[in-house]
């Protein structure tokens, strides 16, 4: 793909749920000092679908965080949606541009529990935090990409939560159906950190060739947090994975990793 509307593709920046990211050049149009932005292309939608994406977008984009990406554009061309955002070079936590010091990804995540907590506070449920939606950007990190798979369509609930890598980030209460609620991004930043700081996620090696198989593995078996991962943080990533009720605040759970002293993580 070359581009859409005025945006020239430089590079494929890889797929996210329900379309895929490019680097490009910042249209003129454009009232930002950046010369590159990240566009993400999200498919065909129909123009209900697309109002309903563009009006949430914008509640996102009026949130004010340090810790939330920017949004900077949306639109529809050929009855394909894209929305644009900023630029960052540094990568994600599933794939940084350089390694990063187990201090360095707990304060990733912490920073995208204070974005969560910013949209929480302003009715937003995120939908999508996962290792790959929360952007190193210098000694900290932004949390991007809204989860728009049950706006785009709605109804829809295993289905429609995007590609089924994103499943062992995902509150199993979404899976069978409950509403998203902030409490579900609270269990998706423990699931998060606890891939963050393992690199394995809470139930084990996956079968990602099997849609059937792995949603009935997440759903019949208890998330086990892994060993290797220190006491006091373990223990943080544990209140995220309990009953909704008994859950942290998003803004609790970074306050209680920024306590962490770097010895004990």
């Amino acid at each position: 793909m070359q581009g859409i509307a005025d945006y020239e593709f430089l590079r494929s920046l890889g797929q996210g749920n329900h379309g895929e990211f490019f680097l490009a050049r910042r249209p003129p149009r454009l009232p930002v000092e950046a010369d590159l932005v990240a566009v993400k292309v999200v498919g065909g939608t129909g123009e209900d679908a697309f109002r309903r994406a563009t009006r949430e977008l914008k509640a996102f984009a009026a949130v004010t965080s340090p810790h939330l990406v920017t949004l900077y554009d949306a639109g529809q061309q050929g009855g394909v949606f894209y929305y644009s955002m900023e630029y960052l070079p540094d990568g994600s936590l599933a794939a940084p541009s350089r390694p990063a010091e187990t201090a360095e990804r707990v304060r990733a995540v912490a920073c995208a529990a204070r974005a969560a907590q910013a949209l929480h506070d302003a009715g937003i449920v995120h939908r999508d935090v996962k290792p790959g939606n929360v952007l190193l950007a210098g000694r900290g990190a932004k949390l991007s990409d809204l989860g728009l798979s049950q706006v785009l369509t709605p109804g829809v609930q295993v289905t429609g939560m995007g590609r089924i890598s994103s499943v062992e980030f995902t509150d199993p209460g979404l899976l069978r159906g409950e509403h998203p609620s902030p409490a579900a991004d609270v269990w998706s930043l423990g699931a998060t950190l606890h891939w963050a700081l393992s690199g394995g996620g809470l139930y084990g090696d996956l079968p990602a060739d099997d849609t059937i198989l792995t949603l009935r593995t997440v759903l019949s078996t208890p998330p086990a947090v892994s060993p290797s991962i220190s006491p006091g943080t373990a223990e943080a990533i544990r209140g995220c994975l309990a009953e909704p009720s008994d859950r942290p605040s998003a803004l609790e759970f970074a306050v209680r990793l920024e306590s962490l002293p770097p010895a004990l993580l």
